[in-house]
């Protein structure tokens, strides 16, 4: 998701900053100290996910959201808890923030937002392509995803593990089910994405695919075995 900030507290900024880059599929485009400053930048470009201050300079950010012919999904940051019922009355709003957040919480809050975001991008922007770049460690890597051999979940993080090696970094198993090709990847467990054209054999609840052995889901184990037509 590409983002922007609006918010006129330089420390707040620093924190939204911070916490951002520990998320590398959130792509910070710009950021604002007033919400007039980004009218122009958000009627130019492609912004998903827009983290609002309330309390701005010239405007509010209440009153500034709903000038935005169709705005993105919007985050609300601010001190005051007093605004989140009016706030919701919104649509575009998917979460509300009390200064000061934790990561966890920012964490849920852009979850949300990608639960929104993404089902409308990635059929047309993932699926049709042969790599994708991951951002890991603020290094971006090229990932041919056919050289995918599975990814794992564990916790808040994902391990994608391909033919030359493996990349850690905070993500959800859900949205990798929802942008790699149906008829090449397959969920096998809670917690795997397997490439099926790496799978070597199934012994048991077991799959075994480029010298790895990975468990088989006890509910996912028949819609795997239609899958691979056996």
């Amino acid at each position: 998701m590409n983002c922007i900030i609006i918010e006129d507290e330089i420390p707040a900024q620093k924190i939204l900053k911070n916490y951002l880059e520990k998320l590398p599929n959130v792509h910070l485009l710009a950021t604002f100290n007033a919400a007039i400053e980004a009218s122009a930048f958000l009627n130019s470009n492609d912004v998903d996910l827009l983290f609002l201050d309330i309390n701005l300079p010239d405007i509010s950010g209440l009153d500034f959201i709903k000038t935005v012919k169709n705005p993105p999904a919007v985050i609300m940051t601010t001190a005051y808890p007093d605004y989140a019922v009016s706030s919701f009355e919104l649509e575009t709003i998917v979460d509300y923030l009390v200064k000061p957040f934790s990561f966890e919480r920012f964490y849920r809050a852009v979850k949300k937002a990608q639960d929104r975001v993404q089902p409308k991008q990635v059929e047309a922007n993932v699926k049709e392509a042969k790599s994708i770049f991951l951002n890991v460690d603020k290094t971006l890597h090229k990932i041919v995803l056919d050289d995918i051999v599975y990814i794992e979940s564990d916790r808040n993080y994902i391990t994608v593990v391909t033919k030359q090696g493996k990349h850690s970094y905070i993500d959800s198993l859900k949205n990798w089910v929802d942008r790699l090709p149906s008829n090449i990847f397959i969920q096998i467990h809670k917690s795997y994405i397997i490439n099926s054209k790496e799978v070597n054999k199934i012994s048991g609840n077991e799959i075994y695919l480029d010298g790895n052995r990975i468990p088989i889901g006890r509910t996912y184990k028949q819609d795997l075995l239609k899958f691979l037509k056996i």
